[in-house]
């Protein structure tokens, strides 16, 4: 048989400080993509450069450069740089996408490992690796159900990319597209043995930023107003204390205001609705 085969497209914006690291990550595979499409989202560091560099000494690697918003744009900006790399591929005959972060590193045969899972399990749709988050030198895993996959590294099976329709430009476009991708009948899995290194954790820059992502995710995931409630009571004590909270309860209950760009697939909500009352009434569910 022959080894799978993949793309992968990166959205990097002032992420000079790791995007080498990445790259000679990338470099190293044993099994390397058909193509790898990097996109400088309108970064103000060096990274359109260190793309360049890399673009001219590798065929299979492309630079694409987007106009700077003038901001971060946490979760949809993400979806946006990458939807604008994914309509720069070259290639059509690859099984797998990749979703890669800007800020990762990773050992050679990772790729090779991760798609094993697929050769292994037809139904496996989606799957990414466990992230470590490096604090103080000191790797740190960060935690999650199995079934969510980081949106650092997802790689989507060319059929359950298809059947989902991609991913959506909005907040919480990672669990949407596992969501989705479960009420289609098709597994999701973060693999426990294949690692990566975050050297910028999600959300580390700003906590409450991050709560407002949450939030706002939830919403667009078609959580149920009981659910994040409880979420949110569990979140008093955590950091950022009662602040992470009322951010992300505030920021859930804007999307009901109509300020969320975007909208919800109604047969999703119902279906998320249905097994989160399952979990609230400690019954089975795809939260376990």
């Amino acid at each position: 048989m022959n080894p799978p085969n993949y793309v992968v497209i990166t959205p990097a914006r002032d992420e000079c400080a790791h995007l080498r690291l990445t790259i000679e990550s990338m470099l190293a595979q044993s099994l390397p993509p058909l193509e790898w499409v990097i996109v400088d989202d309108g970064s103000h560091d060096e990274t359109a450069a260190v793309i360049a560099q890399y673009a001219r000494q590798h065929p299979w690697i492309h630079a694409v450069k987007r106009k700077d918003r003038g901001h971060r744009f946490p979760g949809a900006g993400v979806a946006e740089a990458f939807w604008d790399g994914y309509r720069c591929l070259h290639r059509d005959d690859w099984e797998f996408l990749v979703k890669l972060d800007a800020d990762l590193s990773f050992a050679p045969d990772f790729f090779q490992e991760a798609l094993k899972y697929f050769c292994g399990q037809p139904s496996l749709g989606i799957g990414g690796a466990s992230l470590y988050s490096v604090v103080d030198g000191v790797p740190h895993l960060e935690t999650g159900p199995r079934f969510h996959v980081r949106g650092a590294t997802k790689i989507y099976r060319r059929a359950c990319w298809e059947a989902i329709g991609g991913i959506i430009i909005a907040p919480g476009w990672d669990t949407v597209d596992e969501i989705k991708a479960q009420m289609l009948q098709w597994r999701t899995e973060t693999f426990s043995d294949v690692c990566a290194l975050h050297h910028r954790p999600t959300g580390g820059a700003s906590h409450w930023r991050d709560m407002i992502k949450r939030g706002q995710g939830c919403y667009m995931a078609g959580y149920h107003p009981a659910y994040v409630a409880a979420r949110c009571v569990r979140q008093l004590g955590s950091k950022p204390y009662v602040l992470g909270s009322i951010c992300m309860g505030v920021a859930f209950l804007a999307g009901y205001l109509g300020r969320l760009a975007g909208e919800r697939d109604p047969s999703l909500v119902h279906y998320v609705h249905e097994q989160q009352w399952r979990k609230l009434r400690g019954g089975t569910s795809m939260w376990k």
